[in-house]
C-alpha cells in the first residue's frame, strides 16, 4: 500500500478538481488521494468518480450529504485514513493555493523524523501571492494573536497545508475536536504541540485561487478569534 495519503476536502470545486487530481496523481512519489466532498451541487463528486476509473487503486471518494465545514470534512478523512492503515496523511486544498510540487518537502520532513509538518506562509517572511493586502494583514496578525494567546510557537497556526504521522492522529480524540474553520487548524496544531510531538514548519508559497470562489466567511474568522481564547483551558477527553 502507498503509505502517503493526501486528503482534499471539496465543496463546489468543479473548476479545479480534475486538473488538481491529475497534477498530484502523476507526481513520481505516487501518492494516494482521498477526496471528501460535502455534497457539492456543481458536480465535483461526479468528476472525481469518473477519474477513479483511471486511478482505481490511488483515488478515493467519500460523499457526505451536507456542507458541515472544513474541519468536519478533514476529521472524516482522518478516520478513513486510520481505518485504511496509512502511515502519513497530508491535508491540502484543491484550488492550487497549495502547490502539489511542495508535497515532496513533506516526505523529506517525515523522513528526518518529524511528526507534524506545517506548510508555512510565514516561517520565512510572508510568502503569499495575489491576496489583497487587507487579507494578508488579517491572516498575518491573526497568527500573531494566536501565538500570543496560546504560546504556540508555530508561526502559521492557521495553515491548511499540513502533514501528520499516523501516531499523531491516533493520539487525538478526533470526536473531541470542536471547531470547523480556521479555528480547526489552530486546535489541531495546539493539541499536537501540547502532546510534545516533533514538528517543523517548511516554507511554501501560497497562491490565491484563480478558479472558483473562496469559502472564507466572517463567521469562520470570528470562530478563530474567539475560539482560540478557550484553547488553553480545554482538556483532552
Amino acid at each position: 500500500m502507498n503509505n502517503y495519503l493526501v486528503i482534499v476536502p471539496t465543496y463546489n470545486e468543479a473548476d479545479n478538481i480534475e486538473s488538481f487530481l491529475k497534477t498530484v496523481l502523476v507526481l513520481p512519489e505516487h501518492y494516494a488521494v482521498l477526496v471528501v466532498d460535502d455534497g457539492s451541487p456543481d458536480g465535483t463528486a461526479q468528476i472525481v468518480s469518473t477519474l477513479q476509473k483511471k486511478y482505481p487503486q490511488r483515488l478515493f471518494l467519500e460523499n457526505r450529504t451536507k456542507k458541515e465545514g472544513l474541519g468536519r470534512a478533514y476529521l472524516h478523512g482522518f478516520k478513513w485514513a486510520l481505518a485504511a492503515d496509512y502511515d502519513f496523511v497530508i491535508q491540502m486544498d484543491a484550488d492550487f493555493s497549495h502547490n502539489p510540487v511542495s508535497l515532496k518537502k513533506f516526505i523529506q520532513a517525515f523522513e528526518t523524523g518529524h511528526d507534524l509538518v506545517v506548510g508555512s506562509r510565514y516561517s520565512n517572511g510572508v510568502s503569499v501571492v495575489n491576496w489583497p493586502i487587507s487579507r494578508i494583514l488579517l491572516s498575518y496578525f491573526a497568527s500573531k494573536y494566536v501565538q500570543w494567546i496560546t504560546q504556540l510557537p508555530i508561526k502559521d497556526p492557521t495553515a491548511g497545508f499540513v502533514g501528520y504521522r499516523r501516531k499523531v492522529l491516533d493520539s487525538l480524540n478526533l470526536d473531541a475536536i470542536q471547531y470547523v474553520g480556521y479555528a480547526f487548524q489552530i486546535e489541531m496544531k495546539y493539541k499536537i504541540w501540547k502532546k510534545g510531538f516533533s514538528w517543523i514548519e517548511i516554507p511554501i508559497i501560497f497562491r490565491n485561487r484563480t478558479q472558483g470562489q473562496s469559502k472564507m466567511s466572517g463567521s469562520i474568522i470570528w470562530e478563530a478569534l474567539i475560539g482560540v481564547l478557550f484553547l488553553p483551558f480545554r482538556k483532552e477527553k
